[in-house]
């Protein structure tokens, strides 16, 4: 096993073959579930306005992840375009975990809250890192010319 320089074993990652191989699908799915199980029921005490927008928001993220891993093969531009979505809704969802915290403060577990942050946050990154390795190995669209067969075309 090769060591690297943080002394942590280097492991070879599985092979994606589907959206659910994806470790971000993986992390904002468990991060909606959170959010359904442990915070919903608590917003719902307190009569939180924005509850609708926070539940369809968290589960928007993972929806947006798989949509995009789907549609990236036919439609390379609008799967960066979905995955850009997510990545938006990160935001938006670390947005909102703020607000509740500011509203309501100590009436609301705030250990989750800053949890469910970090995870947005670093998800929202690695987002990003995904959209620059699916371009640095993106394929040409379905039946697009490539730069040899424009060489080599006759006129």
């Amino acid at each position: 096993m090769y060591q690297n320089k943080y002394n942590k074993p280097f492991t070879p990652r599985k092979p994606v073959k589907t959206f659910r191989d994806l470790d971000i699908y993986q992390k904002t799915l468990e991060c909606s579930v959170i959010i359904t199980k442990n915070l919903r029921p608590k917003l719902v005490l307190q009569k939180y306005l924005f509850l609708e927008g926070v539940t369809n928001c968290a589960m928007s993220v993972p929806l947006f992840i798989a949509e995009a891993h789907s549609i990236r093969f036919g439609n390379f531009a609008l799967g960066l375009s979905l995955l850009e979505k997510s990545m938006s809704d990160c935001n938006k969802m670390i947005v909102y975990l703020e607000h509740i915290k500011g509203l309501y403060g100590s009436k609301v577990d705030t250990d989750l809250i800053d949890d469910l942050i970090s995870r947005y946050d670093i998800s929202r990154t690695k987002s990003f890192h995904l959209e620059l390795s699916w371009k640095k190995f993106s394929t040409p669209v379905r039946g697009a010319p490539t730069d040899e067969k424009i060489k080599n075309f006759k006129y």
